[in-house]
């Protein structure tokens, strides 16, 4: 790192259990984020300012209105612009340093199965129940760590898988890819913004832990929070002897 890296990294560096080795190892990460709406934003500029050397950000979605409610990495200005390149221009801006690339087109899973055995951690900042279980399947096959978060009304939850190891429930473990859980999202129900600020920025903080091979983080477990009364509550996950994708005999 340069005296400039040094110096904007420095809160970083002073954590005991960071140090310099940490941010060298983030800022030689690659992490793919699919979509850059209300999850995505937070996730993606925290990582950015954290000094995640190249983000890979995937949308095939255009800025509206709507959208500026709660995706905090889109202006007023960028209203019509392709959601990737107006989070690019914020990515950037952030921080320099940062590599970021961009696709603005809807992935085929062959295409993202690509993109993710080139990549350290994947985060999930979809809003599609299927998106989620292609996602979790590819992460799973390419044993690579997917992060996953979900935010409607006033409740949030979040999990991590970590597939390196042989232990990690997946996101079929707690529902099953043949069910049908419809089309509930923030913009048939509603969601209070800042709601996605924190299961944005708490995928961001999953991932930097993956990253950096910390034992504390949410595998094997699910977080939900509830906005309207700021509490956590915590369900244990287990490897289900059912799952469809993640076990074998």
């Amino acid at each position: 790192m340069n005296d400039n890296q040094m110096l904007r990294y420095a809160r970083h560096i002073m954590l005991e259990d960071f140090g310099f080795e940490g941010q060298e190892q983030l800022n030689q990460s690659r992490v793919f984020i699919l979509g850059m709406g209300g999850l995505g934003s937070p996730a993606a500029m925290y990582l950015a300012a954290a000094g995640v050397g190249h983000l890979i950000i995937a949308d095939d979605d255009t800025v509206e209105l709507s959208n500026l409610q709660r995706q905090i990495i889109h202006r007023t200005e960028g209203v019509g612009q392709l959601k990737v390149d107006s989070a690019a221009q914020t990515l950037r801006a952030l921080n320099p340093d940062v590599h970021v690339e961009t696709i603005d087109y809807r992935l085929s899973p062959e295409q993202a199965a690509e993109i993710i055995q080139q990549v350290d951690v994947v985060l999930d900042c979809s809003d599609n129940y299927t998106t989620r279980q292609v996602l979790n399947q590819l992460c799973f096959l390419h044993k690579k760590p997917l992060v996953t978060a979900a935010a409607i009304r006033w409740q949030g939850m979040i999990s991590s898988f970590d597939f390196r190891t042989d232990y990690s429930p997946c996101y079929a473990c707690m529902f099953d890819p043949e069910d049908n859980l419809g089309v509930d999202n923030c913009a048939t129900l509603g969601v209070i913004s800042p709601l996605l600020g924190v299961m944005g920025s708490m995928q961001a903080l999953e991932a930097m832990k993956l990253l950096l091979g910390l034992a504390d983080t949410l595998v094997g477990k699910l977080a939900i929070f509830d906005a309207k009364t700021s509490q956590w509550r915590y369900v244990t996950l287990a490897k289900s002897p059912y799952c469809r994708v993640c076990h074998t005999v």
